[in-house]
């Protein structure tokens, strides 16, 4: 029999015969009218469980992951406020109930059978899946089963006391509000949750203000691996900067008082805490899973007979609040209700096109004040000296400086944050000078955790700043590539444009470079982001093409709420000349503040039509070699230079090689799942023109003199080139 079935038979029976489960008598502040509207919200988000099991049957309901056994996260609910930021656990339907219970109006029975109904009427995910969340409620969505939402609920945290000290255009949380995250046990060990907790930690441990409540739910269990009884208590309760309370999450009285003291320790000393419930969890983990193939029938059962609900009827009782009989009519009247609404729920839209599905993934535009630039006089205090050398060609790195400088001044919400970019000024010397330009709480020096650096990146966005993010390498990039997959980009998507990431994350990377770092420090593999729908790729190869190229990034970011990866060339970085030694053939002059280059818009060199060379970062400058090589061997070349690797600029790319003969692409990702494979295709498909290819081998880069044997060389694209050109 269908455990759902047991655990309800098992309450009507049990609240009619009078037996109800042991525990203590209630104690705390909770008041009458308050406990019975907890109440309420606890047999809601268990009608609804059971009956998405019904929908699911009948084929009108998906996959799901109940709440049964959390139902007394109500109570946490009840302990804050509605402007605080939750972001929450998957078995949280109790909390997201009875916060709709604090903010008037609204239908949450209905939007929440929406969403198991996966109708495009759902008003957070329009049906692209079943999540909890609500723009109104403050309830980010989440679909993470791992706790990947914790590092940007540090970040958020973080972005409180930030705002106070620096407030922004967009925005949106309260000054006295605190930010509150939830988890299971089991997901407690994950790497990216110890991440999290160490890093809250580490902030709260310097006296940085920190107001965020974890809140892990104790099931003691991971979907068949049971958590060590005791663990969660030993692993948090003496943790450095997080203050630890605990409390039985079978007991409304006891979260209540516990949470409320929770919320009050951490909004009078902006100081984070660790909230453990007590709770179980009934039925199976999600969907078809039965507990019994792994549990025995015992232990099910004793789960089952410490039913929330149960202890719930026992303290309004002893409360005086509710009657077991009356809590006994709303239990089945609530059921009812439950039933009668899914069935017009069930008749509802749903998404039926891919346009439909991905209308989301594109976030909406958004209203900004406009700006003038900096001020001259700005840019005298910041720059100095700095005003004069911009005469004069400069290095790529540098004008990287000045361009972060220039817009860091006109656009206040900006905060970049990494690993070394402050005192030191970055391990290239990028961010050289802009901490002591714009002060330690705009540009962060961070802990060595790539996750947290982007999960505080996301937070800062969730409250109008515009972050910068950067990654010191692009090798370390997938140690936190899930932030920016699962996290930031899919945002837009699930809440169906209502909540975005906007973000530039900054990453030094590809080959090149000579005798320093092997495959962690010359990484050229891109593959994972331009896998990820809704990125924008950017790669530029000059100084000059840079600073325009990120203007274009951070506009992108700050009015079309894009995720941007700005991905910077290492070995581009300090070089000066092009064809001979002191030529100074790759230096740029800095380009004017308001010039940009835009998404989608290509570079080209020379008007050749013998051949076009499609390439981008390295391989530009190596191509430019290549170019007057083949000139003097009579061949005329064009180099285009890309620019956007993700979307890759098809228009403007097709238009540029029109009238060449041959087409040779220059890769220096990898054959297998590099960006040729991709302009192979969109060439092979929309031209008759003879195309090939050089790329990098499907390898790791070696240190030293063999730094870039792998990868195309100047002499490698001539050769290819001639033997194209026949």
């Amino acid at each position: 029999m269908d455990r759902a079935e047991i655990v309800h038979d098992n309450f009507l029976r049990r609240v009619a015969a009078g037996d109800l489960p042991p525990g203590k008598e209630p104690d705390g502040p909770l008041e009458a009218e308050q406990a019975t509207a907890l109440f309420r919200a606890q047999c809601l988000s268990r009608a609804l469980d059971r009956h998405s099991r019904v929908m699911q049957k009948a084929g009108q309901g998906f996959y799901t992951i109940g709440s049964s056994g959390h139902e007394g996260m109500a109570a946490v609910a009840a302990a804050l406020r509605p402007t605080d930021m939750a972001f929450l656990h998957y078995r949280d339907a109790a909390f997201q109930i009875a916060r709709s219970h604090q903010v008037p109006g609204g239908d949450i029975m209905r939007d929440m059978l929406l969403s198991f109904a996966s109708s495009s009427e759902d008003p957070i995910s329009g049906g692209r899946h079943k999540v909890l969340g609500s723009k109104e409620l403050n309830i980010p969505p989440q679909t993470s089963t791992i706790a990947s939402h914790l590092p940007k609920a540090v970040g958020a945290a973080y972005s409180l006391g930030l705002a106070m000290r620096r407030p922004t255009e967009h925005r949106a949380l309260a000054e006295d509000s605190i930010v509150m995250c939830s988890f299971g046990d089991a997901s407690a060990n994950h790497s990216t949750a110890q991440g999290a907790f160490n890093t809250a930690g580490w902030t709260a441990y310097q006296s940085a203000p920190l107001p965020l409540m974890f809140v892990c739910e104790d099931n003691g269990i991971g979907i068949s691996v049971k958590t060590p009884k005791g663990w969660i208590e030993a692993n948090f309760r003496n943790r450095p900067g997080l203050t630890f309370f605990a409390c039985d999450g079978l007991d409304l009285y006891d979260t209540y008082r516990v949470a409320r003291e929770a919320a009050d320790f951490i909004r009078r000393t902006r100081k984070p805490a660790f909230v453990h419930i007590r709770t179980v969890r009934l039925y199976g983990h999600a969907g078809a899973d039965v507990p019994t193939t792994y549990l025995s029938k015992a232990e099910v059962e004793a789960e089952e007979a410490n039913d929330p609900l149960l202890h719930s009827v026992r303290l309004l009782d002893r409360a005086g609040a509710m009657t077991p009989g009356d809590a006994l009519h709303l239990y089945t009247e609530t059921c009812t209700q439950v039933a009668a609404k899914a069935e017009e729920v069930v008749t509802r839209p749903r998404l039926q096109t891919a346009q439909d599905v991905m209308a989301s993934l594109i976030p909406p535009k958004r209203a900004c004040r406009p700006t003038n630039g900096p001020t001259d006089e700005a840019r005298a205090a910041a720059l100095g000296g700095d005003l004069k050398a911009m005469q004069e060609p400069q290095i790529l790195s540098r004008l990287i400086n000045w361009a972060l400088t220039d817009l860091m001044l006109e656009h206040p919400e900006i905060v970049t944050m990494g690993e070394d970019v402050g005192r030191k000024g970055g391990v290239y010397g990028v961010t050289q000078k802009l901490q002591s330009r714009f002060g330690p709480d705009r540009v962060i020096d961070t802990l060595l955790d790539e996750q947290s650096i982007l999960g505080l990146g996301i937070g800062l966005a969730h409250n109008g700043f515009l972050p910068i993010p950067e990654i010191q390498f692009l090798a370390y990039l997938h140690n936190a590539e899930d932030q920016l997959r699962g996290e930031a980009a899919t945002l837009p998507f699930f809440s169906n444009g209502q909540y975005t990431n906007p973000m530039v994350v900054r990453i030094a990377g590809l080959g090149y470079q000579r005798g320093f770092g092997g495959h962690f420090h010359n990484d050229n593999s891109v593959a994972v982001m331009r896998d990820i729908p809704g990125l924008i790729l950017a790669c530029p190869s000059t100084g000059a093409d840079a600073a325009r190229m990120l203007r274009e990034c951070v506009r992108l970011g700050r009015e079309e709420q894009r995720v941007v990866v700005f991905l910077e060339p290492i070995a581009l970085y300090p070089m000066r000349d092009l064809h001979a030694a002191g030529d100074g053939g790759w230096m740029c002059t800095y380009p004017a503040p308001d010039e940009r280059i835009a998404l989608g818009e290509v570079g080209v060199q020379g008007e050749g039509t013998d051949l076009a060379i499609v390439t981008f970062g390295n391989g530009h400058y190596l191509s430019r070699q290549a170019q007057a090589t083949l000139a003097s061997e009579g061949i005329e070349a064009r180099v285009i230079d890309l620019r956007w690797l993700s979307p890759l600029p098809k228009a403007a790319l097709l238009q540029a090689i029109e009238g060449c003969k041959q087409i040779l692409i220059v890769d220096e990702t990898r054959q297998s799942g590099g960006v040729a494979e991709a302009l192979m295709a969109l060439l092979t498909e929309a031209t008759q023109t003879p195309h090939a290819r050089l790329t990098a081998r499907d390898s790791f880069i070696a240190t030293g003199p063999a730094y870039a044997a792998t990868m195309p060389s100047a002499d490698a694209i001539v050769a290819a080139a001639k033997a194209l050109c026949g």
